[in-house]
């Protein structure tokens, strides 16, 4: 009887069998790594350059600082020598009228304007690209526009009185009582085509068949959109919400370019307040506590927010 010898695998069959196995640890490690690898330098600069430097603004509302910063810690004085400047409550007033109407007034044109084009109309592309055209320019250009239309020597009411209707007046621009207002009017201007245009990528999503089946049961097109369509973009509401909410806040270079808070300070923000106490007053803390004061306002919106998106979420709505 003959015994079977077995064969031993050669060097270069048994290198051949394992380089599979040291590719697929290689790609397991490129999958674990390569993206920290990639997101890392972004996530240190934001650490950096917004954490940190929010961390610095804090620190710096807590010290006496006036030219250069201070590091040396002082309590919270800087906080209430700022509750006690009447210029700021008038910012703070300006920030609750500019953003309440600002954010009001853009969801309600923004969402009209969503309904209409939501239609299927004739040249909606055209009509879709002149509302989010003011969209494409900055702020310091809409506010440039608009002081020149607003100014009562050579825009609305000049061409109002070169027609024949002398008795027009519109001089809200160098009214002190009605300057806040047309910062309003430039900001819904440039804001509510993008706020349209969050608006009708939601109603495109809406599943026809629901609003078919409405039909079908004999509910009216304005019922459809207002018991179904839009009770169903709760997250496109929660996003202009929050997106209006951060340009009103921060708003500095529109009001600059428009009224530059006046006349006198009657259309001041906090914004402009922050920057001309800590960059030309030489009251570097007093500007870093309005600055906190502006965080915690911010604070202040996307917390309710996100809380109830987190919460509609978990109960499935």
């Amino acid at each position: 009887m003959s015994a079977t010898t077995a064969t031993p695998a050669s060097p270069a069959a048994a290198s051949a069998a394992r380089a599979p196995a040291r590719a697929s640890r290689f790609a397991g490690l490129a999958d674990t790594w390569l993206p920290r690898l990639v997101l890392s330098p972004t996530i240190i600069a934001s650490l950096v350059f917004v954490y940190g430097f929010i961390g610095l603004t804090a620190w710096l509302s807590l010290t006496d600082s006036h030219m250069m910063p201070n590091y040396e810690y002082a309590g919270f004085g800087q906080y209430a020598n700022l509750f006690e400047i009447d210029r700021w409550w008038t910012a703070a007033a300006n920030l609750g009228i500019f953003g309440g109407l600002f954010i009001l007034v853009c969801l309600a044109i923004g969402l009209t304007l969503a309904i209409l084009l939501d239609q299927r109309i004739r040249h909606e592309g055209a009509l879709r690209a002149i509302y989010l055209y003011p969209m494409a320019l900055s702020f310091i250009v809409t506010g440039a526009a608009w002081k020149w239309i607003l100014n009562p020597g050579l825009g609305l009411e000049k061409m109002m009185h070169d027609w024949g209707f002398a008795n027009f007046t519109f001089d809200w621009l160098v009214n002190s009582d009605m300057s806040i207002y047309t910062v309003v009017i430039a900001g819904v201007w440039q804001s509510s085509g993008f706020v349209m245009a969050l608006f009708l990528a939601g109603l495109r999503g809406v599943d026809d068949a629901i609003i078919k089946a409405a039909m079908v049961d004999g509910a009216s097109l304005p019922t459809i959109y207002r018991r179904i369509v839009i009770p169903s973009l709760r997250p496109v509401f929660f996003s202009v919400l929050l997106v209006l909410a951060h340009i009103a806040i921060k708003s500095f270079d529109l009001v600059m370019a428009l009224t530059a808070g006046g006349p006198g300070t009657s259309s001041d923000v906090p914004a402009i307040f922050m920057y001309q106490f800590s960059f030309t007053r030489g009251q570097l803390g007093l500007g870093a506590a309005s600055a906190m004061m502006m965080l915690a306002t911010v604070l202040a919106v996307l917390v309710p927010l996100m809380y109830m998106e987190t919460k509609g979420a978990r109960n499935g709505r």
